[in-house]
């Protein structure tokens, strides 16, 4: 995934209580959600630069379904109707990133002068992967609780 877009950065400009002024404070933003999209959007304009073939068009499709999912179903989490609910919506999403790395691993062979970038994009949904692994292991710890 292109490094500008590894990690996601707000800039938030806070008003100083004392003077009324704006300082160049800035703090860092983690949305989780919005860091899915951003990787679903890059995988999707991705594959819509590659040339397609017969080898290489399921392959496609089946890394746009997954890498989409990643975020569609973490959204879903988030507006979860209990917490075991949150934690069924988080599993699916983390085992669609590691479906996505899988798809990956086979676009590699269908397109090898674009390693550097699928390289990238496995790096990434290996981190959600585990991000979201961690998210589950929290909720079953205090489940065991």
């Amino acid at each position: 995934m292109p490094n500008n877009s590894q990690a996601q950065r707000s800039k938030i400009k806070v008003q100083r209580s004392d003077k009324n002024q704006t300082s160049n404070y800035q703090k860092t933003v983690f949305d989780l959600e919005e860091r899915m999209a951003k990787f679903g959007e890059e995988i999707i304009v991705f594959c819509q630069s590659l040339g397609v073939d017969h080898i290489s068009k399921p392959i496609l499709n089946q890394l746009v379904r997954s890498a989409t999912s990643i975020g569609a179903n973490y959204a879903e989490a988030n507006n979860a109707s209990s917490k075991k609910d949150f934690r069924n919506k988080a599993h699916i999403s983390k085992k669609e990133s590691q479906e996505t790395k899988y798809w990956l691993r086979m676009l590699d062979k269908c397109y090898p002068n674009d390693r550097v970038i699928i390289k990238r994009f496995r790096q990434e949904a290996h981190e959600l992967t585990l991000i979201l692994q961690s998210i589950i292991n929290k909720l079953d710890a205090k489940d065991a609780n």
